[in-house]
């Protein structure tokens, strides 16, 4: 057993005087540890709805999760690159164009589009159940959009323009944002060179059904085959999707490309990463699949939940009323925009408190609780250290004297952020999230007992100082670790 004592002067002197000279934001991400990390660009592809539906609540787990590795890549020095990939092609833009001409009105469209679209939709998926000529007509109009067929495609393109105008709020929302909206469209023309490439390796086999397999099976013996064709001859979502990866790799070189889904869709990214490498595409080893459970039991007081935007509403609505019952919340310049940022950290640390691979049961309850293991909690302690700053104002931060904070309860805080880089670099190597909401909720509870002990008002101006100080690392480091999980932090609640 090796026992040593931690020189707390040096310690409190080391990781408290840099303050003057350095980029706060910079502390922990330019650890030695991160020397020998690759950097270059990184694809982020997440959220990826589809287009002429509202956005589904099943939707948000990829946009927060791909948000975070996104936003952790560009912290470690990465070129990042945010991609949405929208579902906007594929059979049911048949049905929902067939369905339109039928039931749609471009009145009702304006009014309220994305309800409009989805109710068309299920008129049409009930129509179509009875009816083979709705079922052919379906057929007839997306073979109209494949050719390019100039009204098919204006319709198509009004579709995908109100969907994404629709979703931009949301995202705005949560804080997130895209450099490029891609979509399974643009590989369509392309997919068919895919299908060439494929030929001429002697890649493509026909199944007894007719469509268009690669054999994926060690052997060869077409024991585990991956469907591409169609045997009329259209695409399907992997063909798209390799024509995408090889669209991307052209255009923006880069380095690594993560894909965020839930965990169903596991298969077709082993099968679109193999037929990558058989296709001599040897980059697909950099390609990689951050994969995600579902969330159980997410329901609004109205019943069970269908769209993001009720779930944010209610979080805001219920945040808003846990709120209103604190004295502070009367002081606050915008209490609706405050209880909308600190009900969307609840959703995010309750969605990634555990391994992501994992489904876990939403919980209204448990979620927006202030004091426990909380987004409520991490919001709560920020804008409390924000307070302590503002309330504090006169106290002079020149002058420092490290040895007037050698307390334990100080030194414990210090330690804790020793390991910041650590918690990055896991984070990097794994790209869970769980890790660093650990990491900041434990250093919001050694907050906690700090602020009881290490009193800044009514002590002598330099102890006062040296605990301010304290407490004005914490906090940047609070809302850098806060920002990297896709958290606006809030000063005041």
């Amino acid at each position: 057993m090796i026992n040593f004592t931690v020189n707390r002067k040096l310690l409190v002197e080391k990781m408290l005087e840099p303050l003057e000279n350095q980029d706060d934001t910079k502390f922990g991400s330019n650890s030695e540890l991160f020397n020998n990390l690759k950097r270059g660009t990184t694809i982020v592809e997440y959220s990826s709805p589809n287009i002429a539906k509202k956005f589904h609540a099943g939707h948000l787990r990829s946009t927060i999760i791909g948000n975070f590795i996104a936003n952790l890549k560009q912290t470690l020095g990465n070129n990042v690159i945010r991609m949405n990939y929208l579902g906007d092609w594929g059979m049911q833009f048949g049905l929902l164009g067939a369905g339109f001409a039928q039931f749609g009105s471009q009145e009702k469209l304006k009014q309220n589009p994305l309800q409009h679209l989805f109710e068309v939709y299920v008129q049409v998926n009930k129509e179509a159940e009875q009816s083979e000529d709705m079922r052919q007509n379906a057929r007839d109009f997306f073979r109209q959009l494949e050719q390019r067929e100039s009204q098919a495609v204006s319709l198509w393109q009004q579709f995908r323009d109100i969907t994404v105008s629709e979703y931009q709020h949301i995202y705005k929302r949560l804080g997130v944002h895209f450099d490029i909206y891609s979509g399974e469209s643009e590989h369509q023309g392309q997919a068919q060179e895919v299908m060439q490439q494929l030929r001429s390796r002697g890649l493509l086999k026909t199944s007894e059904k007719g469509t268009g397999v690669v054999d994926l099976s060690p052997d060869g013996d077409m024991s585990s085959v991956c469907t591409v064709l169609r045997s009329d001859g259209t695409t399907l979502y992997i063909t798209r999707d390799l024509a995408a990866a090889i669209d991307r790799k052209q255009k923006y070189h880069f380095d690594e490309m993560i894909y965020v889904t839930d965990k169903s869709q596991a298969t077709h990214f082993q099968q679109l990463f193999q037929i990558l490498l058989a296709m001599g595409r040897p980059w697909a080893e950099s390609c990689q699949h951050v994969s995600f459970g579902l969330v159980r039991g997410m329901k609004t007081r109205t019943g069970e939940v269908v769209f993001l935007e009720d779930v944010l509403n209610e979080a805001r609505t219920r945040m808003l009323n846990n709120m209103s019952q604190t004295k502070t919340t009367k002081e606050l310049d915008d209490p609706e925009d405050t209880a909308e940022k600190v009900g969307i950290s609840a959703l995010i640390v309750q969605d990634f408190k555990g391994p992501l691979y994992s489904d876990y049961k939403f919980d209204w309850d448990r979620m927006l609780q202030a004091q426990g293991d909380t987004g409520v909690f991490l919001q709560y302690t920020h804008a409390r250290l924000c307070s302590l700053t503002r309330t504090n104002a006169e106290v002079d931060a020149a002058t420092f004297d490290p040895s007037l904070l050698l307390e334990q309860s100080g030194v414990t805080i210090l330690q804790h952020l020793l390991r910041y880089d650590e918690v990055l670099y896991q984070s990097a190597q794994d790209l869970q999230p769980k890790h660093l909401v650990n990491f900041l909720l434990k250093l919001c509870h050694l907050i906690a007992s700090a602020h009881r002990e290490l009193l800044v008002k009514g002590s002598p101006q330099e102890v006062a100082q040296a605990r301010l100080r304290l407490f004005s690392r914490a906090c940047s480091v609070l809302a850098n670790g806060m920002r990297i999980l896709g958290i606006t932090p809030v000063d005041k609640m």
